[in-house]
């Protein structure tokens, strides 16, 4: 257990604030029954996930920058972003400004307009979730917390493309025993068996959702959606476990759109990885959010006596 994840910096992300808020809510709701202390970020801003670094990368480099600096500000050394976009956002910043002169120059001269001190790259670490919870707690201390076991629900763990490419700006994966893999991650799975569920063995762990294309390519995205939801049922799933609020909400939406537009129905139910574990902390179906989610999975969270 790392004693200092105890008590982190909160950076939920705008996605948290609108259509991920069941994630932010359970994220939250997790952290309370576990001891957890979650602190948000004053005045944070948006980490210019989508249109800003596609106009100007070093722009968005100082929205994290920013939000970095924030944390350091208010005294810590960790901010835990559960958003995969926030999360890489963040370490690819802190990889820029240790590696780039001019996301440097950029960072400097921005923040000076706004009458702030820049960040400096090594300061501040940045931890998702999934990292917060393993490594505050421990899939053993975890283990023993359990109230209500998962009951082996059978679980596809989802990750997503952000959450482990491109490699380099995440030097803390690959180390080996203990680290996060990223080719096969498992830091969800080894959560989720711990709260007594059943990790089938998916292949596409870290395929791409199409996320970024869901609004300029339906179809795409749709198609790369299905792929993903006809595979969790081909290797066994009764739940695709999801750690990000992008890749949440287009598996939710796209499965809806492929019954009706390709005529593919599928079965297998969407929820976030803290969503089930709250659940299996004692918490009600409701307390973590899993009504407003699109995916309706109450009956069979009834069947295994969760909710």
């Amino acid at each position: 257990m790392t004693e200092k994840y105890r008590k982190v910096a909160y950076y939920p992300g705008c996605a948290l604030e609108g259509t991920g808020h069941a994630y932010n809510r359970s994220t939250k709701e997790v952290g309370k029954a576990l001891g957890l202390e979650l602190v948000e970020l004053e005045n944070w801003n948006c980490c210019g996930a989508m249109e800003v670094k596609n106009v100007d990368p070093k722009l968005q480099t100082f929205l994290s920058a920013r939000n970095l600096k924030i944390a350091e500000d208010m005294g810590f050394d960790t901010v835990m972003a559960p958003c995969n976009g926030c999360y890489h956002n963040l370490k690819k910043a802190e990889y820029d400004l240790s590696h780039d002169a001019g996301s440097r120059e950029t960072v400097a001269k921005l923040a000076a307009k706004s009458g702030d001190q820049p960040y400096e790259a090594g300061n501040v670490e940045t931890i998702h979730a999934l990292e917060w919870i393993r490594d505050a707690i421990g899939t053993d201390e975890l283990h023993k917390r359990i109230k209500n076991s998962l009951n082996g629900l059978k679980i596809a763990n989802y990750y997503g493309c952000m959450y482990t490419r491109p490699r380099h700006i995440f030097p803390e994966k690959d180390k080996g025993p203990g680290s996060e893999s990223t080719s096969k991650p498992h830091f969800m799975d080894d959560l989720l068996a711990a709260a007594g569920a059943v990790n089938v063995e998916f292949p596409l762990k870290t395929a791409c959702c199409g996320g970024a294309h869901t609004l300029s390519d339906s179809d795409t995205s749709t198609r790369l959606v299905l792929n993903i939801l006809t595979t969790a049922e081909a290797c066994g799933a009764e739940v695709i476990a999801t750690e990000c609020p992008t890749c949440h909400s287009g598996l939710e939406m796209h499965q809806i759109r492929a019954e009706k537009v390709l005529g593919k129905k599928t079965n297998v139910k969407i929820l976030y990885f803290t969503q089930l574990l709250g659940m299996a902390l004692g918490l009600s179906a409701r307390k973590v959010g899993v009504n407003e989610n699109f995916s309706e999975s109450r009956d069979l969270l009834k069947a295994k006596g969760l909710g």
